[in-house]
């Protein structure tokens, strides 16, 4: 029986399918990364979101941010030993200023809600408003004796942050014409000098850390025209500076530093 001859073999043409199929399989794991990778932003921009919506609506901002960047902040190394003893870490220049905000707050509660100060965080930095009536006799540059115990809470702080510090002496709008201060101007500064004075001598703050500024009544914090305006602007504010207002500041030379 004669045998019918093989029909001659065809070349695949689909064979480009195993790769297009490994292609699209990989693209497809690709964008499944991205989405999960998206939702990811999505879920921690939402938790931000709400959590500034609530802060605005119940007046507490800080305490938010607080609460907010704890969770972060459980996740992340312990601090280095020299900065859980209290000193600053070496070599640094600046920190997040917020957990000193949190611990002043704390600590100086009652002398806060006596109006003799105020603790805030602005642009610039952690700003300690110290008002006149509670650390200056009227017209005068002497720290008064009873200040010191929260001076001395103002200065641990200040000891445990590199920070530049900025001390800054501020009057109200009527003139002194006295011996000791012909102006407002000679008062302010005084006033931020024998701060700085202090905390240099009695609280161990290095001298190269600090500068002072006098303002006069040039920069008030209320109106001029009514008593209580004016013993708000009556005041020495200890500025302690973020990374931000350093770059603004003079450059040192190294062997300057502390």
């Amino acid at each position: 029986m004669a045998r019918r001859p093989r029909e001659p073999e065809h070349d695949s043409h689909e064979r480009w399918l195993v790769s297009y199929a490994d292609f699209i399989t990989l693209l497809f794991a690709f964008f499944v990364m991205l989405y999960a990778h998206s939702n990811m932003n999505k879920t921690m921009a939402q938790q931000i979101s709400e959590s500034f919506r609530q802060a605005m609506a119940e007046g507490r901002l800080t305490q938010a941010l607080s609460k907010l960047l704890g969770a972060q902040a459980a996740a992340r190394p312990a601090v280095a030993p020299a900065a859980a003893s209290g000193q600053p870490p070496a070599g640094a220049a600046t920190v997040e200023l917020l957990p000193s905000l949190q611990m002043l707050n704390r600590q100086l509660g009652k002398e806060i809600q006596a109006g003799r100060l105020e603790v805030k965080l602005e642009r610039r930095g952690l700003v300690i408003s110290l008002k006149e009536a509670a650390f200056f006799p009227p017209g005068d540059d002497t720290i008064q004796p009873a200040a010191l115990p929260t001076l001395a809470t103002i200065a641990a702080e200040l000891r445990r942050t590199p920070n530049p510090i900025r001390l800054e002496g501020h009057t109200d709008s009527v003139p002194i014409r006295t011996e000791r201060f012909p102006s407002n101007w000679h008062l302010s500064s005084s006033r931020a000098v024998s701060m700085l004075e202090l905390f240099s001598s009695r609280f161990g703050i290095p001298p190269q850390r600090m500068g002072v500024a006098g303002f006069a009544d040039t920069a008030p914090v209320a109106n001029n025209d009514s008593q209580e305006g004016r013993a708000r602007n009556r005041r020495v504010d200890i500025v302690v500076l973020n990374e931000e207002a350093v770059i603004a500041e003079p450059a040192r030379a190294p062997n300057s530093l502390p």
